[in-house]
């Protein structure tokens, strides 16, 4: 069907709107699919790229499954990163990030995080709280490899200060030993 809407928009004139919403549904029924070859060729065939950028920035804003809000993501970062305001630019790579992110955990438990995949600092530190060590540190590595040379609101420099904030929580003990005595 939406083949067949994409034929009848070249045979006629359709208004801007509509074209977006058609292609914005189109894009997001072949992402919850699984088939990002024929989303980025169908994204490609879109000629004014005034109008792909609608789609794919309402696209993300639909908040579709984690596989799809991340090519979106790497697809805006890739294509219209000049196109962006700062602070677009920046939720835009957080939420790459955040989805890279949930990417590393088991997939059983990655529905517990999946809220705070646009907030990656904030999912570190529910990691954190969760004692999930090794999660963590798949995470750290994940997000040291991504944040090289970029800006997206929070450094490496965060990172290592949140990681330093918990491990002194970790070994401050609220309590004083007693002695045994006989």
């Amino acid at each position: 069907d939406y083949e067949l809407c994409e034929e009848w928009e070249h045979l006629y004139r359709v208004p801007r709107e509509d074209l977006i919403n058609l292609h914005r549904e189109h894009l997001l029924h072949l992402l919850e699919m699984g088939n990002t070859e024929k989303a980025l060729q169908l994204l490609q065939r879109i000629e004014d790229p005034g109008v792909c950028l609608a789609i794919s920035e309402q696209s993300l804003d639909q908040h579709p499954n984690l596989a799809a809000s991340h090519f979106l993501a790497d697809y805006l970062t890739a294509h219209f990163y000049a196109s962006l305001t700062t602070a677009r630019r920046n939720e835009i790579q957080a939420l790459y990030i955040g989805s890279k992110m949930l990417l590393t955990l088991p997939e059983l438990s990655r529905v517990n995080y999946v809220h705070l995949s646009s907030r990656p600092l904030l999912m570190l530190e529910q990691l954190l709280m969760n004692v999930k060590v090794d999660w963590v540190a798949l995470a750290v590595q994940t997000l040291h490899q991504l944040l090289a040379g970029q800006e997206i609101g929070f450094t490496v420099e965060d990172i290592d200060s949140l990681l330093s904030k918990y491990a002194e929580k970790a070994l401050n003990f609220p309590f004083t030993l007693k002695e045994k005595r006989s």
